[in-house]
């Protein structure tokens, strides 16, 4: 998420449409055209993560987009707001007053594509083998709260849970709880390749070369038994090398929709591109941008230096020159609009200057300038990530404090797992939410588990803070507890949090269910999508 400085409205109501294509929601299919969705993207098998479109190792906004149609979950996120509702589940809730069991009722009648019977036993045995896997590029750690799960009927789920969590619901609805037959995915491995065997509103038909996706066929499920109201019959994603191919096979009117990975250039035009029978959405967001640390590396185990850029990172500047204001300065890992929030690093450190860093750095007598290698992914974030990355060195050297080289890497997997193995310094990530809540912007970055494998570790956060949060059914009260957990953040600046963004989505102007078209977690809900009447 990008963080804003300015308030935003509860989260509740973001995503209701501002505007949308007018007329008939007709759907494709009975003869007519899919409707065509370009992701600037890659989704590809890797030696070091073979099995993508596996929920055990997918763990990226784009895959989840392909899993979300196409897996079921208990719980899902509705088409606006974030409290969680039924889908493959009848009925889901705690049974006890301290939030430890949770218990689910499925509905009648579920099946998977190829057949089989959906029962509860699919969904402990999902469950227990994305644990047993337990992949370091995977979502597992969404699922460490669980302790057992049983199962005591063919329709019945029961969850108990090592400790309160009230967020578990909202974990249950992400593909890290996608349910998927147990006759067919491997209970100790992944299940490597492209193919996906789900009960979702959709079955899927991928086209590759080599061994990246080159497009992915989302066929309307006559099957379905949940509750997503699906307005198409049939949804092409086609992946594309970058924004501004997509936007060019958009403008052509090759794609009917696109979402992600916009630079401002390409905001600012296809703001005005109705004579080109484009519709152009804008809706905050929850992306966001960050600097990740490796704590024990040499040039920034001292959080002196981390402290001092803190001190040199000049937000508004990222957001004016190279996003041109369509992102927002961010001075916090949990967002604007999400309760708890507080601008934990202007706080700390107020606006850019050299003077307060140099002194930061003198006083823990670190020798100048500092130098280290600052690394980011060349193709997974949009275009602008290398022209950001090289104004934060350009900033961070011209204190002559430090001296920074950036290096690009092109493989996205392999940035991940490099990552994770502790072989960068510093670098550059991106974050879309797991789940609408604060919790999910501190919890996956603290912990022996944490999503980036940083070897930051703080007690109060993991063991009081977080623990605290969970037991809150009411997540406003949670607010004094991710203040906190933020502060710490701050001060220690295992993480830096660089700016929140704005989500937008360019379609075609007969293309209806826009304004629904993204979740309150980003998802992209393409059942949403429609062919209607355009303006």
């Amino acid at each position: 998420m990008n963080r804003k400085t300015l308030v935003l409205p509860a989260l509740a109501g973001l995503l209701a449409p501002v505007l949308a294509a007018c007329g008939s929601t007709d759907g494709a299919g009975d003869g007519g055209d899919p409707i065509v969705v370009g992701v600037a993207a890659q989704i590809e098998a890797t030696k070091a993560a073979p099995a993508p479109l596996d929920p055990a190792q997918a763990y990226d906004v784009d895959a989840w987009n392909v899993l979300r149609s196409t897996l079921q979950t208990l719980m899902r996120l509705p088409r606006s707001g974030t409290t969680p509702v039924p889908d493959a589940a009848e009925s889901c809730g705690f049974r006890d007053t301290q939030n430890e069991q949770y218990r689910c009722t499925l509905r009648s009648g579920l099946k998977f594509s190829n057949g089989h019977a959906l029962t509860a036993e699919d969904v402990k045995f999902s469950i227990d083998r994305m644990r047993t896997i337990n992949n370091s590029n995977g979502p597992v750690a969404l699922l460490d709260d669980i302790d057992t799960v049983e199962t005591p009927d063919a329709k019945t789920v029961v969850f108990h849970l090592t400790k309160p969590d009230a967020t578990f619901s909202q974990k249950l609805a992400t593909p890290a709880a996608a349910i998927v037959d147990s006759q067919v995915y491997p209970k100790n491995r992944l299940y490597n390749g492209f193919d996906v065997v789900g009960s979702g509103p959709y079955t899927l038909k991928i086209e590759r070369s080599g061994n990246r996706i080159t497009k992915a066929v989302f066929t309307k499920n006559p099957g379905y038994k949940g509750g997503m109201g699906v307005k198409n019959d049939k949804v092409e994603m086609r992946f594309f090398a970058d924004s501004a191919s997509t936007e060019q096979a958009l403008r052509k009117g090759d794609v009917d929709l696109m979402n992600r990975g916009l630079g401002s250039d390409q905001v600012r035009g296809l703001e005005n591109a109705r004579a080109q029978h484009i519709a152009f959405q804008e809706m905050p967001g929850q992306e966001i941008r960050y600097l990740a640390f490796n704590t024990k590396a040499p040039a920034v185990s001292n959080k002196a230096v981390r402290q001092a850029m803190a001190q040199l990172v000049n937000r508004s500047e990222l957001v004016r020159n190279v996003y041109s204001y369509t992102s927002d300065p961010l001075y916090s890992m949990v967002p604007t609009g999400l309760t708890g929030h507080i601008n934990s690093f202007f706080t700390k450190y107020g606006n850019p200057g050299v003077a307060a860093a140099r002194k930061t750095l003198q006083q823990a007598n670190i020798t100048t300038p500092v130098k280290f290698t600052l690394t980011y992914t060349t193709n997974h974030y949009g275009p602008s990530s290398g022209k950001e990355v090289r104004l934060l060195q350009k900033q961070l050297n011209d204190s002559k404090l430090f001296d920074v080289s950036v290096k690009g890497v092109d493989s996205w997997q392999q940035y991940r797992t490099n990552a994770l193995g502790g072989k960068y310094t510093v670098y550059h990530m991106g974050w879309f939410a797991d789940i609408p809540d604060a919790d999910n912007y501190i919890a996956p970055f603290i912990g022996k588990r944490n999503f980036l494998g940083i070897p930051y570790r703080n007690t109060k956060i993991e063991s009081q803070l977080i623990p605290a949060s969970r037991q809150e059914t009411d997540r406003n009260a949670a607010g004094a507890d991710f203040k906190q957990a933020q502060d710490i953040i701050a001060d220690d600046v295992p993480l830096l949090p660089l700016w929140q963004g704005k989500q937008y989505v360019a379609a075609r102007d007969d293309i209806t269910g826009i304004g629904w078209a993204l979740n309150s977690a980003s998802g992209l809900q393409i059942w949403e999508l429609g062919r209607g009447v355009a303006d």
